[in-house]
C-alpha cells in the first residue's frame, strides 16, 4: 500500500489534490485508517492517479475525468476515445473564441499602444547611489526577473528614478519584487528604464563595497561607474507594466515570519506547490495532515521554490501580509515599506 505522500509524489498530483479527488469521489483511497484518518492506496491506483494527472493537465472537466476513469478501469475502450475527442474539440472552440476576444482587445487598444513609448531621460542625467545600498536593492529583486521569450520586457529590472529615490522592480507575472535605494544629484523629473538582466548582473558585479556608484542615464543608454570601473549598455525598448497600480492592495493581516524555520520547511518540499497554514505564525502544512479542521487557520497554496527565492537574504523581522485567498501574498522586509515582494497564490485543489 502507498501512503498519500508517496502517492502524491509518484503520481505528480500532490497530497492536497489527492484529498480533493477523494472528497469529489474521483479517486477514493483503498483504505482509510479508522484511528488516524490516514489514506492508503493500492499499487494499481498509481496508474489511475497518473492518468488523472494527465487529464487534468489537459484541462478536462472533472465530470468528464470521472467518466474516463470509470470507462478505463471498467475496460470500456470505446468510450474513452470519444470523450478525449470531445474534449479536444471543446478546447479548439475555446481557443477560437479566445483569439476572437483578444483580436477585439487589440483593435481597441491599437490607438493607445501607438502613442506609448518607453519613458527615458530627455537629457543626460547623473546621480550617485551608495554601492552597498544599490547592491542590496538589486539582490532583493533579481530573483523575480522573467525568462519568457514572448515577454522580453519582463526580462529586465525597471529603474524608476523620482526625486531622491531609485526604485528597482522585477516581475515574471507570478511574483514581483520592489526595492528602493536613495540617490543624490537628481533634481529633474521621473526617469524610467528597463535594464536587461545581463546588464544588471554586470552592474551588480562592480558593487563590491560601500563606495558611491555614479549612475548615468542618456536617453536609453545607462552606465554605472565605481572605483574607476564601469559598465554600460542600453535599456529594453518596451514599456514596463505600471507596478504602482499592481501594488495597490487593501490592507491585510500581518504575520511575523520565523525565516530560518520557514526556509527549512520549504527546502523539504519537492513539489511545485505546498500549503501554508496562517495562524499567529506561518507554517508549512505537513503532508500527513489529512483534515482541514475549522479554526486551524487559513490555508493558502504557494510555489515553495518561489517563496524560498523571496525569503533569500531575509532576516528576522520579515512579515507576511495576507489579504485573502486569491490576493497576492506580500512579504515585507523589516523597518521599510519600500522593499517587498508579491507572490501569487496557487490553488491547492487540482
Amino acid at each position: 500500500m502507498h501512503s498519500i505522500g508517496e502517492m502524491g509524489r509518484d503520481s505528480g498530483l500532490g497530497v492536497s489534490a489527492l484529498r480533493f479527488y477523494d472528497r469529489a469521489g474521483v479517486l477514493p483511497p483503498a483504505r482509510v485508517d479508522p484511528a488516524t484518518g490516514y489514506r492508503w492506496y493500492t499499487p494499481e491506483q498509481l496508474d489511475e492517479a497518473r492518468l488523472l494527472a494527465r487529464l487534468r493537465q489537459a484541462g478536462m472537466p472533472l465530470a468528464d475525468v470521472r467518466l474516463v476513469l470509470a470507462a478505463w478501469s471498467g475496460g470500456d475502450t470505446g468510450l474513452v476515445p470519444r470523450l478525449l475527442d470531445g474534449h479536444l474539440r471543446r478546447l479548439e472552440r475555446e481557443l477560437a473564441d479566445a483569439r476572437g476576444a483578444l483580436s477585439a482587445v487589440r483593435a481597441r487598444l491599437g490607438p493607445k499602444e501607438s502613442t506609448m513609448t518607453t519613458t527615458t531621460a530627455a537629457r543626460t542625467t547623473r546621480l550617485t547611489v551608495p554601492a552597498d545600498e544599490f547592491a542590496a536593492a538589486l539582490d532583493s529583486v533579481r530573483f523575480a526577473v522573467g525568462t519568457d521569450p514572448e515577454l522580453p520586457v519582463l526580462g529586465g529590472i525597471l529603474f524608476d528614478v523620482e526625486e531622491a529615490d531609485l526604485h528597482l522592480v522585477a516581475t515574471d507575472r507570478y511574483r514581483m519584487a520592489v526595492a528602493r535605494a536613495t540617490t543624490t544629484g537628481h533634481g529633474g523629473g521621473r526617469i524610467q528604464l528597463t535594464v536587461p538582466a545581463p546588464l544588471v548582473d554586470a552592474m551588480r558585479a562592480l558593487l563590491t563595497d560601500d563606495s558611491p556608484a555614479l549612475l548615468t542615464v542618456d536617453g536609453d543608454a545607462i552606465e554605472v561607474e565605481t572605483q574607476g570601473r564601469r559598465v554600460a549598455g542600453r535599456a529594453l525598448g518596451e514599456e514596463f507594466p505600471d507596478y504602482r497600480r499592481l501594488t495597490r492592495l487593501p490592507e491585510g493581516r500581518r504575520i511575523p515570519l520565523d525565516v530560518p524555520a520557514l526556509r527549512k520547511a520549504l527546502a523539504g518540499q519537492d513539489g511545485e506547490r505546498c500549503a501554508l497554514v496562517l495562524t499567529d505564525t506561518v507554517t508549512v502544512a505537513d503532508e500527513v495532515d489529512e483534515v482541514d479542521e475549522p479554526g486551524t487557520g487559513d490555508r493558502v497554496g504557494v510555489d515553495p521554490a518561489f517563496l524560498l527565492d523571496a525569503l533569500a537574504g531575509g532576516e528576522d523581522g520579515m512579515v507576511l501580509e495576507y489579504v485573502g485567498p486569491k490576493a497576492p501574498l506580500v512579504l515585507l522586509r523589516p523597518d521599510t515599506e519600500d522593499a517587498f515582494s508579491l507572490l501569487m497564490p496557487c490553488t491547492l485543489d487540482a
